[in-house]
């Protein structure tokens, strides 16, 4: 059994670091989902404390114009992106569990950002969005590809991170 443990901790290890830091998207005819895993070395304190801190965003995040609003549950937020300056998206916090998950989104989808603690003290960050609808194939070629973006997203937030790490 232990030796089972092993390798399934070995599997999981070798497919996060061909993963880290690389977006992925899975297009189907009423939805879209993009998503992205990187490992930070920091505490999940500090991530958590940027993911929920909505003004500074723009400070940090580069994809982040701005973010106006608290981000706590049943809140809601205002968030200008780079991939669509002009628009506003208008977001409800779905959903919060300290220093592990957060969710916010609106009628048309949802981003769910996770950090899982790993016994080595590092954090393994995860963030997705899916989009759809039953409408969504006819509006689904107006939107922009979001894999540099999550890609830009998740460096910014393991730099900051681990910068703040270090000043500890």
């Amino acid at each position: 059994m232990k030796f089972l443990l092993t390798i399934l901790t070995i599997m999981t290890t070798t497919s996060l670091m061909a993963q880290d830091g690389k977006a992925s998207t899975t297009k189907k005819t009423f939805s879209r989902e993009t998503s992205i895993r990187t490992v930070i070395n920091a505490d999940a304190a500090i991530i958590w404390a940027l993911l929920t801190n909505a003004a500074d965003y723009p400070r940090w995040n580069s994809t982040i114009v701005s973010l106006e609003g608290n981000i706590q549950e049943g809140e809601k937020i205002r968030l200008k992106s780079t991939l669509d300056e002009k628009r506003t998206f208008k977001l409800k916090v779905k959903a919060l569990v300290a220093q592990k998950k957060l969710v916010w989104g609106d009628g048309k989808g949802h981003r769910v950002f996770l950090l899982e603690a790993q016994p080595d003290g590092k954090v393994v960050f995860s963030m997705s969005e899916k989009i759809g609808g039953l409408m969504f194939p006819m509006y689904a070629k107006y939107i922009p590809p979001f894999d540099a973006s999550f890609e830009q997203f998740a460096r910014d937030l393991k730099q900051e991170a681990e910068r703040v790490e270090a000043e500890k």
